[in-house]
């Protein structure tokens, strides 16, 4: 069982920055990869970043250039730093992990594991 806590949300200013942090533990894999998503009122749940074990990243187009996803190894934890910050950014985000970085990258319905969750809101 793996356990991601996710951390670093709040509110901010349009144009402002924030910083995501999320911590696995638990039974890992021995190699991995991490993502954010988001999910804002009424809507769907989308991709934001993902990163691969190797260190590997991508992004949704809505968030290339603002957003920045990096990992630490040695603390099993996935971070990402989000600038420029738009109202329509306001979300809860969420953490995941999965063996395979196409199921993140694709968020695949059968995506390993999910961290709670952490509002993130931008006002205008």
């Amino acid at each position: 069982q793996v356990q991601l806590v996710e951390s670093g949300g709040g509110l901010v200013q349009a144009g402002g920055s924030l910083r995501l942090s999320c911590a696995a533990s638990g039974r890992t894999f021995s190699s991995y990869a991490m993502g954010w998503f988001r999910q804002a009122p009424g809507k769907e749940r989308d991709f934001v970043a993902a990163i691969s074990w190797e260190g590997s990243t991508s992004y949704a187009d809505s968030v290339k250039g603002r957003f920045t996803i990096s990992r630490v190894y040695a603390k099993n934890t996935v971070s990402l730093q989000m600038n420029s910050l738009k109202p329509e950014d306001t979300a809860v985000y969420y953490c995941a992990l999965d063996s395979s970085y196409t199921r993140i990258r694709t968020m695949a319905p059968d995506v390993g594991s999910w961290g709670q969750g952490t509002q993130v809101t931008v006002s205008s």
